[in-house]
């Protein structure tokens, strides 16, 4: 069984709307019950993209409401809310029961709720004589957002500001690292399954791994024990494994504009949860969902946009053909009269007719949905010259260089000012050694255009400690990276010298071949230094042998934002490896270029560097 995490996670939501009781093979309740469903900001983007409205009535849900907002008393109907463990909403639902606002209340929290809070709600329904109201409290470990069958994201904003704020102190570092081992625990207790857990030295991916291998550890020792599969040395085969990173391990992939049509719709149109609006032909916003039950998107989300362009076109073209057929079929042949002699044949063709409607109107409504985002699309890449931003970025980070005439050309010409901004940064990524002179040229450039220089400044400081690392030998290095570490908060030395290998001639990112080494176990002496954390094991710590693969089925998670551009190289690494069937990409957010740019920036101000004549960079 593969490990689908959506399906696991709509499962798990499916009893919750059930009251938690067991559901039939029919995906519905044994019992039809009516109910309420009260859920917080952060739990409605849990439910959104995976369960609709229609969904909700099939399962007895008649009416919804935010927490927060003032509800009218409703009798003789359960409430069931599903909440983040907070101090607040704990207050509201001791409020909600002290008012008897519905019959019996079954609280489901999306995490574990901490003790303290828990002895709140008890004391608060004691003192409001409400605590019978109160018919169960579940604990759903469902604290992430999964947008695909193998795509989550934690939701944690500005994971990479705080991990990198050079103010952040221990305690707001532990903080932040507590909340990702805590989502990630909540994934992996849906999913069923304690991985074997693979990371880089230093920084925060190494600060998780180690804490969330704790946990796993205190967990797996408790009687109510959430993991299904069996432990030992001969199922060590069948675990997957856990790949964690921080996004310093390859920054340029969190600013580089992409050419294909999933992360070209995310950076450009700003999709959300699934859902994205944009202008319709006929004037006014039109609003469409993308995700898994749209063939189209689901079939061509990978591809480059011109070869999108094509298949709506021959999708087009197939629709129009199976359009004439059945009015062909249904309207006699060649105009002859019907004398009733094929009376079968004509009434096997209209029912055939009548069937395929339905099929043909869906088909309809998915071509013009995506010839509607294409358009719109074309529009943005014409007018910002998105395709040639694409390329020479890629040109660049493959070749190291780019010729100073033609970035300068590229900053003083078509685009938005972050995508000027994008260009120069990524132009210091991938630029082996820094020509002063021609660095002042493109800070120069970018001032003529208005452009905040902030993120620039920061990206620079970032590479000259990385060269000053470099170059430092083995015996003084170790003093560089203790400092790099106290400016930072974290080692900086996993942002690595060597940024041209960041992308090889057929573009595979550096995540991806580095997971593929890691899943297929063989010595490599890119992931030999890797820490190896197996939960399982009697001592922590030991990496014994047989833990280094190959496995089947992997996990892949992007510390401080990710996006779609690695989702897709790693949904393509699962099909064309032999070893490999799985693998489930998963980040504290999911970012477009623009609002990942915008967190350099912060940074870069909070080091006092850049310019400050113009305000942070918007689209």
């Amino acid at each position: 069984m593969a490990l689908n995490l959506r399906q696991k996670q709509t499962e798990c939501i499916i009893r919750m709307l059930n009251l938690n009781q067991p559901v039939n093979s029919t995906g519905t309740a044994n019992e039809e019950v009516y109910k309420i469903l009260i859920y917080d900001r952060f739990c409605q983007n849990i439910l959104s993209p995976l369960i609709h409205v229609k969904d909700l009535r099939k399962h007895g849900v008649t009416l919804y409401f935010l927490i927060d907002k003032d509800r009218k008393p409703v009798h003789d109907v359960p409430a069931v809310y599903f909440v983040q463990s907070t101090q607040l909403n704990i207050q509201r639902i001791v409020a909600d029961a002290s008012k008897s606002l519905y019959d019996s209340f079954h609280l489901n929290f999306s995490s574990a709720i901490p003790r303290p809070l828990l002895e709140d709600l008890a004391s608060g329904t004691l003192n409001s004589e409400s605590i019978d109201r109160i018919s169960k409290v579940h604990d759903q470990y469902l604290e992430f957002v999964t947008l695909e069958d193998n795509l989550f994201s934690l939701a944690q904003k500005s994971s990479y500001v705080q991990l990198n704020d050079p103010s952040a102190g221990d305690r707001d570092i532990e903080e932040i690292i507590e909340k990702i081992v805590s989502g990630l625990f909540c994934v992996l207790a849906t999913l069923g399954v304690v991985p074997v857990i693979r990371c880089p030295r230093g920084g925060p991916a190494e600060m998780v791994a180690s804490a969330l291998d704790q946990r796993l550890r205190d967990h797996l020792l408790s009687k109510n024990n959430l993991f299904s599969e069996g432990g030992g040395f001969m199922n060590s085969f069948q675990r997957p494994i856990l790949c964690l990173f921080d996004r310093n391990f390859e920054l340029a992939v969190g600013i580089q504009h992409d050419f294909r049509y999933r992360p070209l719709v995310h950076d450009v149109l700003g999709l959300k949860l699934n859902r994205l609006s944009v202008q319709g032909e006929k004037g006014g916003m039109k609003s469409y969902e993308l995700d898994s039950s749209d063939p189209f998107w689901a079939a061509n989300g990978s591809l480059e946009f011109p070869e999108v362009a094509v298949e709506i076109e021959t999708q087009l073209g197939k629709y129009k053909r199976d359009v004439d057929d059945v009015n062909r079929r249904t309207g006699g042949t060649d105009g002859a009269e019907f004398d009733g002699t094929d009376l079968i044949g004509n009434t096997r063709h209209l029912m055939n007719a009548v069937n395929s409607l339905p099929e043909l109107t869906e088909r309809k409504q998915v071509i013009d949905k995506h010839t509607n985002i294409a358009t719109v699309l074309l529009g943005d890449i014409k007018e910002r010259a998105l395709d040639s931003y694409a390329k020479k970025e890629n040109d660049m980070m493959v070749k190291g260089s780019i010729d100073r005439n033609e970035l300068l050309g590229v900053l003083r010409g078509k685009g938005s000012k972050t995508d000027k901004l994008r260009f120069a940064i990524i132009y210091l990524i991938s630029s082996e050694t820094i020509n002063q002179s021609e660095v002042e040229a493109v800070e120069t450039a970018l001032r003529e255009s208005d452009v905040d220089t902030s993120a620039f400044q920061y990206v620079k400081k970032i590479k000259s400690l990385n060269v000053s690392l470099a170059s430092a030998n083995s015996a003084s290095r170790n003093n560089i990276v203790d400092w790099a570490g106290m400016l930072y908060g974290q080692s900086l030395s996993a942002v690595t010298a060597g940024m041209k290998n960041l992308l090889s001639s057929d573009r595979q990112l550096a995540l991806t071949r580095t997971v593929e080494a890691l899943v297929e176990g063989k010595p490599n002496p890119e992931i030999d230094s890797y820490l190896v954390f197996d939960p399982r094991a009697l001592k922590p710590g030991a990496g014994s042998t047989h833990l280094k693969g190959p496995f089947k089925e992997a996990i892949v998670f992007m510390i401080g934002g990710g996006n779609y551009v690695e989702y897709g190289s790693l949904q393509e690494l699962a099909q064309r490896q032999q070893i490999i069937k799985h693998v489930i990409y998963g980040t504290t957010e999911i970012l477009t270029g623009v609002e990942f740019v915008e967190q350099l920036t912060l940074l870069g101000k909070k080091m006092g560097l850049g310019a400050t004549v113009s305000p942070a960079p918007t689209q």
